[in-house]
């Protein structure tokens, strides 16, 4: 009877692993899920009823419509997601949140937000990569030339192998994942050739894992 639920801003997930712990699986789904747009909050409860299932609320009704399909059964902590549109007026949400209802009806986004968006695709769409222009621009930033291993560094404590292999297996050609004994900002990702890696790095760069955190991606030295 899913077909019923109209389209909004929250996103109910269920059948989640159950042995994780509540902050950290809210942390692991932020950093899944906030590659799809802004969002407000992530609610998962504890109480036995609730258990294995979680909110998370976007800024944006198409930001929870592509989070939807795109990760609808995705290896979550070795368990599919099931996924589906919250109903609206769900009352968890009504009570954990109390005010949650008023949310939605906030006014459309303020103009200058959607020019600096339009700003960020057109830079997405720079012909960026011709080697010669590759080389320049690592110049520019004195890089490390290519290679298949990257070196990740500026991460939240909280970073597991898991959480960072859950976000760079998405692309293509992707082996491991290595953290580095007793130091938690910094991991190493590799990956089958440079290509790939390079392809891993330009689209996770400064990727937001916590809010206060963006990942530096270079390439690892030689």
């Amino acid at each position: 009877m899913t077909m019923d639920i109209r389209p909004n801003h929250t996103i109910y997930i269920n059948n989640l692993n159950e042995k994780i712990k509540k902050e950290e699986l809210k942390k692991s789904l932020y950093a899944i899920f906030s590659q799809f747009g802004q969002i407000l909050d992530i609610v998962a409860l504890k109480t036995l009823k609730m258990r294995g299932q979680a909110f998370v609320i976007f800024k944006e009704i198409s930001s929870a419509t592509v989070a939807l399909r795109s990760m609808q059964g995705f290896p979550f902590y070795d368990k599919p997601m099931r996924i589906q549109y919250s109903k609206t007026d769900s009352d968890v949400i009504a009570k954990v949140k109390g005010t949650f209802q008023e949310r939605p009806k906030r006014p459309k986004l303020p103009k200058g937000l959607d020019d600096s968006r339009k700003k960020k695709n057109k830079d997405a769409n720079r012909p960026g990569m011709h080697a010669g222009q590759a080389g320049i621009l690592n110049n520019v930033n004195a890089e490390q030339p290519p290679n298949q291993i990257l070196f990740l560094t500026n991460l939240p404590d909280e970073t597991s192998e898991m959480m960072l292999s859950m976000l760079f297996n998405q692309f293509p050609g992707f082996k491991e994942v290595r953290l580095v004994p007793n130091r938690h900002d910094i991991a190493f990702v590799e990956f089958a050739n440079e290509m790939q890696s390079a392809a891993a790095k330009e689209a996770l760069q400064g990727f937001k894992i916590t809010p206060t955190h963006a990942m530096k991606i270079t390439f690892a030295k030689k």
